[in-house]
């Protein structure tokens, strides 16, 4: 709506877009009726029951506990392990746990960090699992 002050009864010379907006909405409803639908059509394969007995589910193993303290010293299941030999340590748990058991029951590794350390040890205890295959980390809060 224009409003006008001053009182002057001349003519208004703003622009009527009723019109303009009737004539767009009925283009819009005309492109939304003859606009194509897509008729593309998706195979999806259900997974079948199978009548196979398929064996007894095994315990997976227990976790890796990883510790890192705040003076940046690791230890993995209580037993204190440099940086340096991580990689070979990890290597070594992947490599007889995936021989060994299923592609469900890998390892997990569970990661507890002081709150106080630095930071690039974690990084660094991440890229060795990360390389090492560990698919499964998980990270334990401290806070009571």
């Amino acid at each position: 709506m224009a409003f006008s002050s001053g009182g002057g009864s001349g003519p208004k010379s703003d622009m009527n877009v009723v019109p303009l907006i009737d004539v767009l909405l009925v283009l819009l409803i005309i492109f939304m009726v003859t606009a194509p639908t897509p008729a593309m059509r998706i195979n999806v394969t259900l997974p079948q029951k199978s009548e196979r007995n398929e064996p007894p589910k095994t315990e997976p193993p227990p976790p890796l506990q990883l510790q890192i303290s705040s003076a940046g010293e690791i230890t993995v299941n209580n037993t204190p392990q440099p940086l340096p030999t991580l990689q070979d340590y990890f290597d070594d748990i992947t490599q007889v746990r995936t021989q060994v058991l299923p592609v469900d029951q890998q390892p997990k590794l569970e990661i507890e960090v002081d709150p106080a350390a630095e930071y690039e040890v974690l990084a660094k205890v991440l890229a060795r699992a990360k390389n090492a295959q560990f698919e499964k980390i998980a990270f334990i809060d401290q806070s009571p």
